[in-house]
């Protein structure tokens, strides 16, 4: 969405149409999966609090749900279009097949600016938006979640929404709800620690050890923070950040040669993941051009923010010491930088599989509120682990077997499982 240039519909049809012809799929289930299967558009009406009403436009996009219900979430952004929400929709749709859990693909959105918005307009409109779809989502058609610029709070607001109208309780039509309130334990880690979950394994096969890797994080909301933290764990080192300043409009890296203290930076860090300049500096921090992150010399890259931010314009960027790329956001490289992230030799993780962290801990809420019954967090982050673990080392064999680039063999692996599910459906 920062490049308006991009269309990453066209791009997700490219990778789709790639792996395909790889597939040698029959030109019926090509054209059912190279496209949503059903699409919804409308208008949400709000009351500001200054009395006027605003108009905003919504989606939702369900790509597919021959595997399961879709799944997917819900961004408040003010560049979001349809074609982005038709893309993350297909590439959830891949995420949930790539880490073989029973659900499809779907996503949502509202062109709007939360930060313009105070607590009461933001409930509006989330109530709103679910006034528009509730007879076209719930627990066993499709499941929304929290994406760009949504959370717990909005969530919540959505959940009781949708049960007013339906008249009873249905916590499994949403997740991503807070903890208290049918939530999953581990959830907010989710992303963030599937990101480094999988690094881990790709750094093992690499012979790599992480206690000597340093990297450098685009984007510091709750995906790049968690990864950070777990990373951090393994004894890894992360020596700079690139986050948005709202108040310039703009982005700035922040780095810190000997390597970022998390939680000391997290205190200056506003709820959209946005630091505070002045008092970064005056904590040791070179505060840098945002797209400064990606010429870092450092071991890993991990591009956790938008889609669209690793470009032929940039690649040239990317420092010889990088050895591999953790793609924690969706879509962030384009097909002209992916060549040239292959020619170099550099180690990539794809994003469907790399952040499939999210969605497969959503599915663990999912099941918990259809059960009633709560998993302790240390059981859902071993289950997560397990799962993520499995997804790697199945890409990763198909990739060492077939001699693929990683992204191609999670993608024939997914597109595969969807094809032969629509195939048992009777569907082509």
């Amino acid at each position: 969405m920062a490049d308006t240039r991009y269309n990453p519909y066209i791009t997700a049809q490219e990778q789709f149409d790639k792996v395909s012809r790889m597939l040698e799929l029959d030109e019926p289930t090509r054209s059912l999966l190279r496209q949503p299967l059903r699409e919804y558009h409308f208008l949400i009406p709000v009351r500001m609090d200054s009395g006027k009403v605003e108009v905003f436009k919504g989606f939702r996009v369900q790509h597919n749900d021959a595997r399961g219900p879709a799944k997917g979430g819900i961004r408040f952004h003010p560049q979001e279009t349809a074609d982005t929400v038709r893309a993350l929709a297909m590439w959830m749709t891949w995420k949930c097949s790539v880490v073989d859990i029973p659900l499809g693909g779907g996503k949502g959105g509202v062109i709007c600016d939360p930060h313009s918005l105070t607590d009461r307009e933001q409930e509006q409109l989330c109530r709103g938006w679910v006034r528009q779809v509730s007879r076209n989502i719930g627990p066993d058609t499709d499941v929304p979640a929290p994406d760009v610029m949504t959370s717990a709070k909005h969530m919540l607001w959505m959940l009781d929404e949708y049960e007013t109208i339906r008249g009873g309780r249905y916590p499994g039509v949403i997740t991503g709800k807070p903890v208290s309130m049918g939530g999953c334990l581990g959830r907010a880690e989710a992303t963030g620690f599937g990101v480094v979950y999988a690094l881990r394994e790709a750094l093992s096969e690499l012979n790599l050890d992480p206690g000597k890797m340093r990297a450098s994080v685009q984007g510091f909301g709750n995906v790049a923070q968690n990864a950070i933290r777990l990373f951090n764990s393994l004894g890894g080192t992360v020596t700079a950040v690139s986050c948005w300043d709202q108040a310039e409009s703009r982005g700035c890296t922040y780095r810190k040669k000997d390597g970022i203290e998390l939680e000391k930076l997290l205190e200056i860090t506003d709820p959209y993941g946005g630091v505070d300049k002045d008092r970064a500096r005056d904590m040791g921090y070179e505060v840098l051009n945002g797209e400064e992150w990606i010429g870092q010399e450092v071991d890993v890259l991990i591009p956790a923010a938008l889609e669209n931010q690793i470009t032929p314009s940039n690649i040239s960027r990317v420092s010889g010491s990088v050895k591999v790329i953790a793609e924690g956001a969706n879509g962030p490289t384009t097909p002209g930088a992916d060549a040239v992230i292959r020619e170099k030799g550099i180690f990539l993780i794809p994003d469907f599989l790399a952040n499939a962290g999210g969605v497969t801990c959503s599915y663990f809420e999912q099941v918990q509120s259809n059960m009633n019954f709560y998993w302790e967090k240390e059981e859902v982050l071993e289950k997560l682990d397990r799962k993520m673990t499995a997804a790697y080392r199945a890409v990763s064999s198909l990739a060492s077997k077939k001699n693929l680039y990683m992204r191609d063999a999670a993608y024939v692996i997914a597109i595969n499982r969807v094809a032969e599910a629509v195939r048992h459906r009777g569907w082509v």
